[in-house]
């Protein structure tokens, strides 16, 4: 499964840059993150492999991402698994002039086990999910002070 996700936010380039390259502020807009720990390479850059666990109802998903390119703005890629799911991730940020920033995510699934039978009959929600995390960035950005 592959999809394209867009939302504008209403921020300069580098100051969406700033914010959305920065682990401690990943807690602060990704929903559920319980806790985010290195494994391997420095966090946020190519060939870092991290464990991130998310809460999601009453259930605990944990999943290994790895950053694949860090190039921003142009893209910041990276994998994500968990059980049943692999996920490749392509973020890229364009200018929309002096004060907006337009965030596009690249998203493609592949599923084993159980997840492939959800993937199945429920496709909108991992779009719906991807374009939550979105907005919860769109939201933190847009409160932040400059610093």
């Amino acid at each position: 499964m592959k999809y394209t996700v867009e939302l504008d936010i209403n921020l300069p380039i580098d100051r969406v840059i700033d914010l959305f390259d920065s682990t401690e502020n990943m807690y602060k807009w990704m929903e559920g993150l319980q806790s985010f720990e290195p494994l391997e390479g420095t966090p946020g850059e190519v060939g870092a492999k991290s464990k991130m666990v998310f809460l999601s109802g009453k259930r605990e998903i944990e999943m290994i991402e790895t950053i694949t390119v860090k190039n921003l703005p142009n893209e910041f890629s990276g994998n994500y698994v968990a059980k049943g799911v692999y996920n490749l991730v392509k973020n890229r940020f364009e200018s929309r002039g002096k004060n907006q920033t337009r965030y596009i995510t690249e998203q493609e699934f592949q599923f084993t086990g159980f997840m492939k039978y959800l993937a199945f009959f429920m496709p909108g929600a991992f779009k719906k999910q991807s374009l939550q995390h979105m907005k919860a960035f769109k939201k933190f950005a847009e409160c932040q002070i400059a610093e």
